[in-house]
């Protein structure tokens, strides 16, 4: 059996394991044994109705039950606590030690992350600056090691909801003929117009405006310690990472950091600028399985998401969209051809609808007055954050003569 040292490693893979059990004993098993006493009860209320008064079956089957998933729940229990207990002292491998592990962690953040910092849980992802898998520390020294050739302008790469710094990793659209994999835009920018590639991590299960706080925070102390003096910020985000920007931007604007004066370009990528049709979709359902006692366990499950889910339902507010000195441009797709199709206003992308990543408002106001459209045809939320067509954009709008 590995070991580690558990004053290194903030939480292992045993940690998830144990966040794991405690979910399954609070959620699912909760919602199996709800629903199965309520589909029960109500044939056993026909049954006893019948019979005239409660039946052997009914007691003999309520006894079962009870004995079923108070053992069950027990042992999840002690799963959790003794899963927890090995972890702490350091046994089982790191889970920030692989991407699938960092994707775990990231997607359980996006769902939870607000109820695991209130908890204080190890698994509780703080806002910072990636590489190679790791935090960039925050020094001249800890940057000045990670960006060897750091230049005087800087492209933030944001992540959306449940997402890591690794999704910008993804393989390119369209699909090369031999195979190859494209390199990510950061990389490809650094190569062919100078900037310094900079990806951040955040905790997406927490609300936006905690979110921008911390972000704007991280950006004032980069631009501090940053090896050579910033001329240029442009803030890369794809979905909810967009949003985080804006909010950042926002926070700094109110409270006059110097960082937001050197920001040139805001980039959206399949941001739900006006809300997100998912999440309007899950707090309909919910409505709706408030008047089905079937339904009322599995209302329970989704009424869990985070405070970061729940951001999403209306997006964000127009009054944060300007930022001095700065261009937008915003990126949308469809799985249609056209951005008039009627999939474009109703799918979308699959997440985003068109009309919300483009920031048009009821009536047709544009949030963005001015801002560069790019449309991306036939193509999903997740192609946008490697695709050849937003590449050439990106390049255009970042160039150096700028």
């Amino acid at each position: 059996m590995s070991t580690r040292s558990a004053s290194t490693s903030p939480a292992g893979v045993l940690e998830a394991a144990a966040l794991a059990a405690e979910h399954l004993d609070l959620l699912v098993l909760g919602a199996a044994r709800d629903i199965h006493g309520s589909v029960a009860g109500r044939v056993h209320t026909v049954i006893d109705k019948v019979a005239g008064g409660t039946t052997v079956g009914h007691r003999i089957h309520d006894g079962i039950a009870t004995g079923v998933y108070t053992g069950i729940g027990f042992g999840l229990r002690a799963a959790a606590k003794g899963l927890r207990r090995a972890d702490r002292f350091g046994v089982g491998p790191d889970i920030e030690d692989s991407p699938r592990g960092r994707f775990v962690v990231s997607a359980v953040n996006g769902l939870i992350g607000d109820k695991l910092v209130a908890e204080g849980s190890p698994l509780a992802i703080e806002i910072g600056i990636r590489q190679h898998g790791r935090d960039v520390p925050l020094t001249p020294d800890g940057l000045a090691a990670a960006y060897p050739e750091a230049s005087d302008s800087l492209v933030v790469f944001l992540h959306g909801l449940c997402e890591t710094e690794n999704y910008w990793d993804r393989r390119s659209r369209p699909k090369r003929e031999d195979g190859t994999t494209t390199a990510s835009y950061g990389a490809r920018l650094a190569a062919d117009e100078g900037w310094s590639p900079v990806f951040v991590r955040a905790n997406t299960g927490l609300s936006l405006d905690e979110s921008g706080v911390a972000l704007s925070s991280l950006l004032s102390r980069l631009v501090e310690s940053w090896p050579t003096e910033v001329r240029r910020i442009a803030l890369v985000g794809h979905s909810m990472g967009a949003l985080i920007a804006r909010a950042a931007c926002a926070v700094s604007l109110s409270e006059d950091e110097p960082w937001t004066e050197k920001v040139t370009d805001i980039v959206t990528l399949g941001a739900p600028h006006t809300g997100s049709p998912v999440e309007r979709t899950i707090a309909r359902g919910i409505r709706v399985a408030a008047h089905a006692p079937e339904l009322v366990p599995l209302a329970r499950i989704f009424e869990q998401r985070s405070v970061g889910v729940l951001d999403l339902h209306d997006g964000m507010p127009e009054d944060r969209a300007a930022v001095p000195n700065a261009r937008y441009h915003l990126v949308a797709a469809t799985l249609s051809s056209s951005p008039r199709h009627p999939l474009a206003s109703t799918v979308g992308d699959y997440l985003v609808q068109y009309r919300s990543a483009v920031g048009l408002l009821p009536g047709g106001v544009e949030m963005f007055p001015g801002a560069d459209v790019l449309h991306v045809p036939c193509a999903d939320h997740f192609d946008l954050l490697n695709h050849d067509d937003v590449y050439a954009a990106l390049r255009g709008w970042l160039a150096r003569t700028r």
